[in-house]
């Protein structure tokens, strides 16, 4: 304590703060009022400085973050002790105090274990000998008015000895604040009672009840916060591999043991002091992220969002390195700190059950021995119904084993011991270049990896003890990548064992659920194992300066080799890595009628094979992004695709051409009219246009049809849900004119719906047939009549000049900076070969509210007719694709129109009207505003 008294009087030094308040009391003798407004604001003067003066240092690097965190709570005592003192000295001062005037004040919780964060609440514990006199409740009162008034948060109890006793026995909340608790000053004796009763009283014979409590929170604690360890928002208090999975182990240890510091878990058995190192390392890091994320922000904000993360990297000293961001290695340095504590947790579980093996009486060990006979295979034994090592010189005598374990752990959906588990993550030293190279380990793990039965929970297993990585060091360089953008809900490793897990799923399924089309294709494919590894390996170059995809392609081309894999698998699996992404973005991104969109997917896929292996690499990779990305409307297109591309593979394409699809599409839908007129029939026919024909299928041009004939007024407005598809079409019958389609978004956007596909038509006689496909803000389909009831009005509103959509926009989302850290270069593509008919635009921008009105409004000034428009969003990146014609119906060919539509496009991404709000709000939240 010597030693640290020079750095600790910097932050508050107790004699001059004494000193301070005596002056205070001298002052203002006898204006009871005056003396507490000067008390408060010596005592604001002296917390504002301390921590100042503790973020100064942590700031000077994230080492100091446990630092950070002692010097905030030392500084909370001095204040305390301060108080108490002024108070009693000062304002109830009891010249000749009775037995029963006796007051301890202790602090308590988190408090107590003397550690603090900026925005922590106060926890106190006024102890008093008996019950409370008037005495005592006067000097809690002042110190808790005194204390409020300084901005704190004060968790407080006043209590009896026998009242902590009693209440402990009975509430685990209340246990484990007192197992916690710190004597700061008054009746010392008090707490000395305190602590003996607790032990004796509440402590003693109670160590699994505990222990099952703690461990019962913990899981609850996890599911509310997020059950992965891995989520790019992470929250480092409450979430799995945070501050409180730390203390949890430290209150079990405390609680069994009766240590008093941390580092007493080496002495009781634990720990090794090589662990308990990663336990102190894991603390001074989490300490020093939850300081500065209070520091930032000025409040108890313990969920790192994205908007924080970059300033949060910045003023912990990270820097950008070889392809990653600053913040992508702050927050990769956090996931494998939550990662270590994932391993201290399973080390100290597994400490825990060897030392309760002990204790069992005579028949229990007996028992265990029986367990211990019963032999896996050589070197292997099961234990307590787990896997384990016969011993554990077997990794140094063959390092295979450390593969060879988990694939017993497979083979026969064991759980691996936690000795056998430790003894592997301290043996990675032997899984090097040899262990790599050696044909029984990479057959023993492509067997995991296509495995048949749990492969997900088997690689998870290696990639917690770190094998995985070790083995496939192109895995290691992706543990606990985060990719720092909103639409990855997590780490680059966790997405592919999720990958991973839902393609065994998809295999496994009897019941389709919400891919039957995978599920069917899985069962038909002739080479699973090639689809394994190209899910396993899709994403494995994330966080390199080059293509991920191509990047990705390489490793495929050497690893399959190695892992046994014919040169015709290693092409296929490095075709698929390279192409992963390819035909989401065609389904997303493109018009998937226009024939030449088909055609030129089919040139790249080339087999119905690969067709099926990429189309299920798809929705897996999709799916296993995070929750809510997936659909029923990507689904559909994903399915459209997947059958027009099918059909010309196999020929289809020049049995029906375009004219026999036209001639098709309308005797198809004649039969559904079979009631009208034939003069009527005739006249509707006349209307469209061929390009019409070949966009819709029935159903939708029956609801057209039925809509224009029973249309009676100049605008009409028609919308049907599809729950199954998550998506509500939309259909707006009106008298054409220019711009129409730009307002008709605007009005989507002021109402909060989401327009994820639009194709717009102009009739012969002058109507447009505009349809949209629109979600919710959730990403669900808009079943409530009112809600467009609504849109209608407002669409008339719009049409009418009565509302502007670019004010009531901004106004509705006034405010919004969910996504203001995000920055997304604005681009502009303009491509006259995917079309045989239409120039393609496609623009990227960063998402917010708005944008797609904003951009159809540039095309209108522009003169260019949009005849389909395709909204895509991956976190705050939109990309919106349009097929347009200018105005004599022709392709955008010449390079000085090439040229104004890119400016005013830019333009329109960065639109001042916009701008005004912080950019980027999160499209998935918001993104009917955003078109």
């Amino acid at each position: 304590m010597a030693r640290m008294l020079p750095s600790l009087l910097e932050i508050v030094d107790p004699d001059r703060l004494r000193s301070e308040l005596d002056a205070v009391a001298a002052r203002h003798e006898g204006d009871g009022d005056a003396m507490k407004r000067a008390l408060v604001e010596v005592l604001k003067r002296t917390l504002a400085a301390g921590r100042a003066k503790a973020r100064e240092r942590l700031e000077q690097g994230a080492h100091r973050g446990r630092i950070c965190a002692q010097n905030l709570s030392y500084l909370q005592d001095t204040i305390i002790r301060a108080l108490y003192a002024f108070t009693t000295r000062y304002v109830y001062r009891v010249s000749n105090p009775s037995t029963a005037e006796g007051l301890c004040v202790a602090a308590v919780g988190g408090y107590g274990r003397g550690t603090l964060a900026p925005g922590s609440d106060i926890d106190l514990l006024f102890l008093l000998p008996y019950k409370q006199t008037p005495w005592g409740e006067s000097v809690v009162e002042y110190m808790l008015y005194v204390l409020w008034d300084l901005g704190h948060k004060v968790g407080h109890s006043t209590r009896s000895v026998n009242d902590c006793v009693r209440l402990a026995r009975e509430d685990f909340t209340i246990r484990t604040a007192l197992l916690e608790a710190r004597y700061l000053i008054g009746d010392k004796s008090l707490f000395d009672e305190l602590e003996k009763r607790f032990d004796a009283e509440v402590v003693k014979g109670t160590g699994n009840e505990f222990v099952e409590a703690k461990l019962a929170e913990r899981d609850e604690r996890h599911a509310r916060a997020g059950e992965s360890r891995y989520l790019v928002e992470p929250n480092v208090k409450d979430g799995k591999g945070g501050l409180r999975d730390l203390n949890t182990l430290f209150w079990i240890g405390k609680y069994l043991y009766r240590v008093k510091q941390p580092s007493d878990l080496v002495a009781a058995g634990v720990f090794t002091r090589t662990e308990f190192a990663t336990f102190r390392k894991a603390e001074d890091f989490l300490w020093a992220v939850r300081c500065e994320l209070h520091f930032l922000t000025g409040r108890a904000v313990d969920r790192i969002t994205f908007d924080l993360q970059t300033e949060m990297a910045d003023r912990l000293g990270y820097q950008g390195h070889r392809g990653l961001k600053a913040v992508e290695r702050f927050m990769k340095h956090y996931f494998l700190i939550a990662k270590d504590v994932g391993d201290l947790t399973r080390i100290f579980c597994a400490a825990l059950e060897e030392q309760e093996k002990k204790k069992k009486p005579g028949i229990g060990r007996f028992m265990q021995a029986l367990r211990r006979k019963k032999k896996m295979t050589k070197g292997f034994r099961i234990e307590g119904g787990r896997l384990a090592f016969e011993n554990d010189k077997l990794v140094e005598q063959d390092p295979v084993n450390l593969i060879r374990i988990f694939h017993l752990a497979d083979q026969h959906l064991l759980e691996i011991h936690p000795d056998a588990l430790r003894l592997v993550t301290r043996s990675l030293k032997y899984i090097g270049a040899e262990l790599r190279a050696d044909t029984e380990a990479n057959r023993l793990f492509f067997e995991i990896l296509t495995s048949r039965k749990d492969p997900e929970r088997t690689l998870r297993m290696m990639n917690e003890a770190g094998v995985l990585g070790r083995f496939v060091p192109d895995f290691g360089r992706i543990v606990a990548l985060m990719q720092f953008n909103m639409y990855h809900h997590y780490t680059a490793d966790e997405h592919l064992l999720r990958a991973i897990g839902i393609l065994s799923e998809t295999e496994k399924c009897t019941e389709p659920g919400d891919h039957p089309l995978a599920t069917e294709l899985m069962a038909s494919i002739k080479n699973r194992a090639v689809l394994y590894l190209a899910v396993f390996l899709h994403d494995i170059a994330k966080g390199r300066e080059e293509d991920h995809s191509h990047a990705g392609e390489r490793i495929a081309e050497h690893l399959c080799p190695r892992l046994g894999m014919s040169p015709s698998e290693t092409e296929t699996v490095a075709w698929l890595v390279r192409n992963h992404l390819v035909m989401s973005d065609v389904a997303q991104k493109r018009d998937i009628s226009d024939t030449r969109t088909v055609r030129d997917f089919a040139n790249i896929v080339q087999s119905p094979e690969r067709l099926k292996l990429l189309f299920i690499l798809t929705v897996v990779d999709i799916k296993a992004v995070g929750p809510g990305v997936w659909n029923g409307w990507k689904a559909q297109l994903l399915r459209e695709l997947y059958f027009e591309t099918l059909a010309v593979l196999q020929g289809g394409d020049a049995q029906l051409n375009r004219a026999d699809r036209i001639v098709e599409a309308k005797a198809a839908l004649e039969k559904r009219l079979s009631d009208w007129p034939r003069q009527e029939w005739n006249a509707y026919v006349a209307r469209h246009t061929e390009a019409y024909w070949l966009s819709f299928d029935t159903d939708v041009q029956e609801r057209h049809a039925r809509l224009i004939a029973g249309a009676k007024d100049a605008l009409t407005v028609a919308a049907f849900s599809e729950p199954t598809r998550d998506v509500t079409e939309l259909t707006l019958y009106a008298e054409d004119h220019p711009g129409l389609f730009s307002r008709f978004a605007g009005a989507c956007a002021i109402l909060g719906m989401n327009i994820v596909d639009a194709k717009i038509f102009t009739t012969r006689d002058g109507m447009a047939l505009d349809t949209l496909w629109v979600q919710d803000q959730h990403g669900g389909a808009i079943a409530e009549e009112r809600r467009v009831q609504r849109l209608e009005a407002t669409i008339r509103k719009v049409l009418a000049g009565e509302v502007l959509p670019p004010d009531l926009i901004a106004q509705r989302f006034k405010g919004e900076s969910r996504a203001e850290a995000f920055q997304v270069a604005p681009q502009v593509y303009i491509d006259n070969n995917a079309s045989d008919v239409y120039t393609v635009i496609e623009v990227n921008g960063l998402d917010r509210p708005g944008l797609l009105h904003a951009l159809t409004r540039a095309l209108f000034h522009l003169g260019l007719t949009i005849a389909s428009a395709h909204v895509a969003t991956y976190g705050e990146r939109a990309v919106d694709v349009f097929y347009v014609k200018d105005v004599i119906g022709q392709k955008v060919t010449n390079a000085n129109k090439e040229k104004a539509i890119e400016r005013h496009l830019l333009d329109a991404l960065a639109d001042p009207v916009n701008r005004a709000r912080p950019a980027g709000a999160r499209r998935r939240d918001t993104k009917a505003a955003a078109v």
